[in-house]
């Protein structure tokens, strides 16, 4: 049989939530047409570690669960998943910082298998096995995203009398990732050295990214130098092109812009636009530029098209919201109009 070939969406927490409580007829419309076409072949909608997290914080809703909001997230994705989060950064991190020791280019290739698990091109079958683990703190998830919220609506003000310029306040936020970064590993480095070997299990994803870096560094580069050698990289135009941290450093870069316009000048009305604001931008970072579509809600959607993003012409991934609902409803359509007799043919013999 002829591979398929098929178009990846990614469709935000706000639209499953949507979607699910069954009010909203935009939603359902997008999501009966989104289950057609993944049945035939044409489209995947993978659900992340992300997902899993914003899922398990959500309250319920006329007597629906959690769970039973994961599985119809599950079951939308017919059981395609992207790689967690932590392994997309690290992989993104580790390319960078080979092609930094390589002195290669800096402009560094993005491979959609690197985001998605096994082998998306292939005839999906009736069945999935789903296990079920989740073992995060879900109380503590929900404050930390709350004080999140707060502290970063608190720092509106002091935005508005900033002086740095937008590409100032990019080098800051790219130089704190880094300096992150480090700190982390020597957090975790300092711990194990005292006989805490727990530090290896509990200590920040970011330290084990540092901790890759050291095991790539040839054997010739010995003493101090193996953790400068990854200072330079975390100062170098190679991390700025990692697109998880371009992507971040320009989102709040351009949020604050946004803010010093004007923008978000009710603070408590800020504070329910933005709720979800960390998450949204962790989706976008993480997976956007392995799509060729993402549906997100309208405050993200108007962040990631401000010039200074331009997510769509970065990455080549379409943006749909409700501010361009039939835009989506038209790429769909003209998807399902692009089956080819082939495709069609190959689809009644998997599908009798």
């Amino acid at each position: 049989m002829p591979p398929p070939q098929k178009k990846v969406i990614y469709l935000d927490q706000f639209f499953f939530s949507h979607a699910y409580r069954g009010r909203d007829p935009r939603f359902l419309d997008a999501a009966d047409r989104i289950k057609r076409l993944t049945h035939r072949q044409l489209l995947v909608s993978p659900y992340s570690s992300i997902h899993e997290d914003e899922t398990h914080q959500w309250r319920g809703y006329e007597g629906k669960t959690r769970d039973d909001l994961m599985e119809f997230i599950k079951s939308t994705s017919r059981g395609v998943t992207f790689e967690p989060a932590y392994r997309i950064e690290r992989a993104q991190v580790l390319k960078g910082f080979n092609a930094f020791l390589a002195n290669a280019s800096p402009q560094l290739p993005l491979v959609q298998t690197d985001g998605l698990r096994g082998n998306l091109h292939q005839w999906d079958g009736y069945f999935r096995i789903d296990v079920r683990t989740y073992t995060r703190d879900i109380e503590l998830k929900r404050r930390l995203k709350s004080e999140g919220v707060r502290g970063l609506v608190g720092l509106f003000d002091r935005w508005m009398n900033s002086g740095e310029s937008f590409e100032q306040y990019v080098a800051i936020e790219m130089r704190d990732a880094g300096r992150l970064y480090v700190e982390a590993y020597l957090e975790m480095a300092t711990r194990v050295a005292r006989g805490d070997f727990m530090a290896v299990v509990d200590s920040p994803i970011a330290a084990t990214v540092v901790e890759g870096m050291l095991d790539i560094l040839p054997p010739t580069i010995q003493g101090p130098d193996r953790l400068r050698r990854c200072g330079e990289f975390f100062n170098s135009g190679y991390f700025e092109q990692v697109s998880n941290e371009w992507i971040s450093a320009h989102l709040f870069a351009t949020l604050r812009e946004m803010v010093k316009r004007g923008a978000y000048a009710d603070r408590d009305e800020a504070m329910k636009r933005l709720s979800g604001i960390f998450d949204d931008i962790a989706h976008v970072c993480m997976y956007a530029p392995y799509c060729d579509a993402f549906v997100m809600d309208t405050p993200m959607a108007e962040l990631v098209r401000q010039p200074t993003v331009a997510l769509e012409h970065r990455y080549g991934v379409r943006v749909f919201s409700l501010r361009n609902w039939d835009e989506l409803f038209s790429w769909l359509d003209q998807l399902e109009a692009g089956m080819s007799d082939v495709h069609r043919a190959a689809l009644a013999a998997v599908y009798p």
